[in-house]
């Protein structure tokens, strides 16, 4: 066929997906239409919640105190974003006399406040979750709740539930307690101050100041271990980076910039992991002590023949996979692929990939595990201001440990249906955050329209080439007809490329090319692109 006939034919083919284009585009970025017109978000909280909240009292009573025990007098600090208002989870740090540390995992004791039924209750369940979009967060509670009462703000008194853990310098647990607790924050520090003080770029300012540096740089030295541990027995490290926003005063972005974890975080997030551990075993029970109704965050083993499938695929771009019917060594097969493709164009691309091959994480009463974690019992317990299952899982450890309050959620089926409300609300959520991203990208974008970037090719369609850009993970595409505007384009549906039917040039995954920005539709979140050049790949 003629290279005329051959242009004809991709005009044609044009005109018949030119409807399609949108959905393909939609379906690809999860939701590529304004939030308004995809999600009914909630705003205000009504009148008679409201009037709840005026009744709860400001002042903890003494009462309250001696039912709980007293950790005031024990180093208590939090660690959060700096931006962070609603503070859920603090860290009590205590050398014992021989020789072990004390360290508590002390959580906001919302059900203090929330009760079963309430107002505010059903709310809090309706929402299920805290939304954080780029420029405002969609809270689950009322600001009153969330932001003062069970904030644990620095110097002052706060309610907890917690998990208090006597653990070696091997970083193994000899004993845990889970028990309410009243304690006093004595310091609010941001992820990025704490990493200051771990590395030594922050030196202390008196004796005080001498006492959370060390518990800081033990506490991250058990962390750390306990890291390792957890990939020892088959954790997926899925370390993606998360792209934030600075905005002016009218919310627009002037700068976007990758935020990737470090020890801080890493800190925060091991001890906040054992503490849902210990509550799934202690609460939850298991098969030899018996079992009760209760709620876990259990994520399945993958669909085997998607694994094949991504190994078959990566192989193009010299990767490989390999396959085992060992969870835990399947697993580390999984870790080997994530390392080496680290610094590379595929990075992302081969992430992505293995993500989407993972089944999703979700709420349950019936306990399969936790197949990224390797964990046999987990459950969130850990997050009550921001996540409706924390709340489900105070609950019902006072039902079952403490015995101090009698709930309705309790029956299995009951809670079974709570936890695929909860499942469903968090994946409503995690559309409108990705949503809220990738509109303030086409809002970036949109003042860069005629500039040039560096990019790789992230998705090959019948209808034209998507490019991230590496900078700042923005996404647009090029379509088809502007790629080779004189030649035509044959897609390989099952290699994920296109070739030019006259020069024989083929655009592949994982391609870097040079590419400017076209035309920016920030209501519809569209970028388009024009492909300046191919590079070759190093």
């Amino acid at each position: 066929m003629r290279t005329k006939d051959l242009i004809a034919k991709r005009e044609r083919r044009e005109r018949k997906h030119a409807r399609s284009e949108r959905n393909h585009m939609e379906k690809k970025a999860q939701v590529k239409v304004p939030a308004k017109e995809v999600f009914t978000l909630p705003t205000d909280f009504s009148d008679e919640v409201l009037k709840e909240l005026r009744q709860l009292p400001d002042i903890i009573s003494q009462e309250e105190i001696l039912r709980r025990r007293d950790m005031r007098d024990v180093l208590t600090f939090t660690i959060d974003p700096a931006d962070a208002k609603d503070f859920d989870d603090a860290l009590s740090f205590q050398v014992l006399e021989n020789g072990n540390c004390q360290i508590g995992i002390h959580i906001a004791d919302v059900t203090h406040y929330v009760v079963e039924g309430s107002a505010v209750d059903e709310e809090a369940y309706q929402r299920g979750t805290s939304i954080y979009l780029v420029d405002r967060v969609i809270p689950m509670l009322p600001e009153r709740l969330c932001n003062e009462l069970c904030s644990l703000r620095p110097n002052e008194d706060k309610l907890c539930m917690a998990v208090v853990v006597e653990m070696d310098e091997q970083a193994k647990v000899l004993r845990h307690k889970i028990c309410r607790t009243v304690i006093n924050s004595d310091y609010r520090l941001a992820y990025e101050e704490a990493m200051e003080m771990i590395d030594g770029r922050l030196e202390a300012r008196g004796e005080r100041q001498e006492v959370l540096l060390e518990a800081l740089r033990t506490l991250n030295e058990l962390a750390k271990q306990l890291r390792a541990k957890r990939f020892d027995h088959g954790a997926i490290n899925f370390e993606t980076p998360e792209v934030r926003f600075q905005l002016d005063e009218q919310g627009d972005p002037t700068e976007i910039v990758f935020h990737r974890s470090t020890d801080a975080n890493h800190l925060i997030e091991e001890f906040m992991l054992l503490a849902n551990r210990i509550v799934a075993k202690e609460v939850g029970g298991n098969k030899a002590k018996g079992e009760r109704p209760f709620v876990y965050r259990v994520h399945d083993v993958p669909d085997p023949d998607k694994l094949v499938k991504l190994g078959n695929f990566i192989r193009q771009f010299g990767f490989h996979l390999r396959t085992s019917f060992k969870r835990s060594v399947q697993n580390k097969h999984i870790n080997a692929l994530l390392d080496s493709c680290q610094g590379t164009n595929s990075q992302t691309l081969i992430e992505t990939l293995a993500i989407r091959a993972m089944a999703k994480a979700v709420y349950s009463t019936s306990n399969i595990g936790h197949y990224g974690l390797a964990f046999t019992h987990y459950t969130h317990f850990t997050s009550p201001i921001r996540r409706y299952p924390d709340i489900m899982v105070h609950r019902l450890i006072s039902l079952y440990l403490l015995q101090s309050k009698t709930i309705c959620r309790h029956d299995k089926e009951v809670l079974e249906e709570a936890c695929v409300r909860c499942s469903d609300t968090e994946q409503m959520a995690q559309m409108a955050e990705r949503d809220s991203i990738k509109e303030m990208q086409a809002r970036w974008m949109s003042k860069h329209v005629g500039e040039e970037f560096d990019g790789v090719i992230s998705g090959v369609t019948e209808f034209g080439l998507f490019v991230q850009i590496g900078d700042t993970l923005t996404e647009g595409l090029v379509p088809i007809r502007t790629i080779e505007p004189h030649d035509y384009m044959q897609y390989d549906e099952e290699n994920y490329c296109l070739t030019a039917a006259r020069s024989g040039n083929t655009y592949t995954l994982s391609d870097s090319v040079r590419v400017r920005v076209v035309k920016v539709d920030v209501e519809r979140k569209k970028i388009d692109f024009a492909l300046v050049e191919k590079r070759v790949n190093s």
